[in-house]
């Protein structure tokens, strides 16, 4: 099940509202003047959680309980413990995370490679389950932070179950670690303005994803998959340009909807995107784009290797390393992950001292382009058609201009200038042009209210419209 399905919108939502209502109902009558209970509501997105992943592969619930267990037992220990056997339940949670998730995403492809080097292993055929790179990673986050003691163990196992399981975050996050909703698991509060503002967001995610990330997948996939062994110079460019706005739109989208729901349920989830095309160096990229796995390596990773204090460039080709791996058990996201590292090693050293002083268009021109270039290779799992796209996007083809790049250009003009647009702030421009025209605080009030009507119904309309018969609606980021 995905949050831009109809069968989400108008089954599951609502059933799941009119629940959690009930729920709510429940909890008051159990207060009774007493601090406020929230074990109904919290049971109903437990349930409604675990009905959310079962949906399409019910056996691998089973697996996801066991982490949660595995989890539950580990921070019991390290709570209890002192010294030593502290550290040591850490170590065993930790090792019982990372287990798991090698086992599951990354025990074919060890195989695999030692088969290329002449060691003849079994390969093992192991489906991946949805989202088990998001909750793993999430609870290493429990553990250490516990661990650390910014977090206080969590000593019901349904209340782990359900930071670890929550379903607007559980298959593509953002990571949310356990310090920013521990205490919104037993005491949180929803007022109209956090349900207007979480609606609101979570139809903006919907926009995105139906009316922008899945028209141009429909680009994507006739020149990347359908034409590539035709491709002009061109061609290779649009496409590939059309993929990067995509998988924007794709993953922003779909945070921007976890976001707004865990808002209207009392979650503050962080942001996991900053308008990340705008950035003037790829140092800047990525402290833009998937903010919450990039803070999740540099303080649960990068720092405890020593940061910036020692052996910075090996810390940061190990991160580098290990965001490539995270993405994929594939070599193309291996490399994808190093080509970062590099460019972000080098900027270190060399463009992060002059920044200021190299004009801003250049900065946006130079980054761009790196970044455009780093989704062909991680778009392309198969070497040897990265090559051949590659043959392509750099004119070594034969062909620099044909009549599929102009009809491409010609037949979705709107959804270019759409998405190139909404690539950048506009909601900040738009309320920053608000500002300077002095309104009282009413007609700011009024003119605002009515402004966030008139987008959210027209995106709920048109997104419903066009998942009317859609046959293309997957999230990239459900397969990591």
């Amino acid at each position: 099940m995905v949050f831009s399905d109809l069968f989400f919108l108008f089954v599951f939502i609502p059933a799941f509202i009119l629940c959690y209502l009930l729920g709510t109902w429940i909890d008051r009558g159990l207060s009774h003047g007493r601090s406020n209970s929230f074990v109904a509501r919290n049971s109903t997105l437990v349930l409604f959680s675990l009905i959310f992943y079962a949906w399409g592969e019910p056996v691998y619930v089973f697996l996801m309980l066991g982490s949660v267990l595995i989890n539950y037992l580990a921070g019991l220990g390290i709570d209890h413990y002192d010294g030593p056997r502290r550290r040591w339940a850490l170590v065993a949670g930790l090792a019982c995370n990372i287990g798991i998730l090698g086992t599951f995403k990354y025990a074919g492809f060890f195989a695999q490679t030692l088969n290329d080097i002449g060691l003849a292993v079994p390969v093992p055929k192991i489906a991946l389950p949805i989202g088990i790179s998001f909750y793993t990673f999430q609870s290493i986050s429990y553990l250490v932070d516990v661990y650390r003691r910014v977090s206080p163990c969590q000593k019901r196992i349904g209340n782990l179950l359900l930071y670890i399981s929550m379903f607007p975050q559980l298959i593509a996050g953002p990571i949310v670690r356990y310090q920013t909703v521990a205490l919104e698991i037993t005491d949180r509060h929803v007022s109209t303005d956090d349900i207007v503002q979480g609606v609101y967001r979570f139809l903006i995610g919907l926009g995105k994803k139906v009316i922008l990330a899945n028209q141009l997948s429909e680009i994507v996939d006739q020149l990347m998959i359908k034409q590539l062994g035709e491709l002009s110079t061109a061609s290779a460019w649009i496409g590939l340009i059309a993929f990067t706005l995509q998988i924007y739109f794709d993953f922003s989208g779909y945070s921007d909807m976890a976001i707004g729901m865990g808002r209207c349920m009392g979650f503050h989830f962080n942001e996991n995107f900053d308008h990340p095309y705008c950035s003037k160096s790829i140092t800047e990229f990525w402290r833009r784009w998937h903010m919450s796995l990039g803070s999740f390596f540099r303080d649960y990773v990068y720092i405890p290797l020593g940061g910036n204090r020692r052996h910075q460039a090996v810390n940061l080709l190990v991160v580098w390393f290990l965001t490539g791996m995270w993405h994929g058990a594939s070599w193309n996201f291996i490399l994808w992950g190093l080509y970062y590292g590099l460019i972000v090693m080098a900027e270190k050293y060399t463009l992060m001292k002059f920044i200021g002083k190299v004009p801003s268009p250049l900065l946006h021109i130079y980054s761009l382009l790196l970044i455009v270039w780093g989704w062909a290779l991680f778009y392309f799992d198969d070497l040897g058609k990265l090559a051949t796209f590659n043959s392509a996007l750099f004119g070594l083809s034969g062909k620099g201009y044909d009549f599929i790049a102009q009809t491409t250009l010609q037949g979705n003009c709107y959804l270019w200038l759409a998405a190139l647009l909404l690539c950048m702030p506009v909601r900040r421009w738009v309320a920053q042009w608000l500002d300077n025209k002095s309104l009282t605080s009413g007609t700011w009030h009024a003119v605002t209210t009515t402004l966030r009507i008139v987008v959210s119904v027209a995106l709920l309309l048109l997104s419903v419209c066009l998942l009317i018969g859609a046959t293309n609606n997957a999230f990239i980021y459900t397969r990591f």
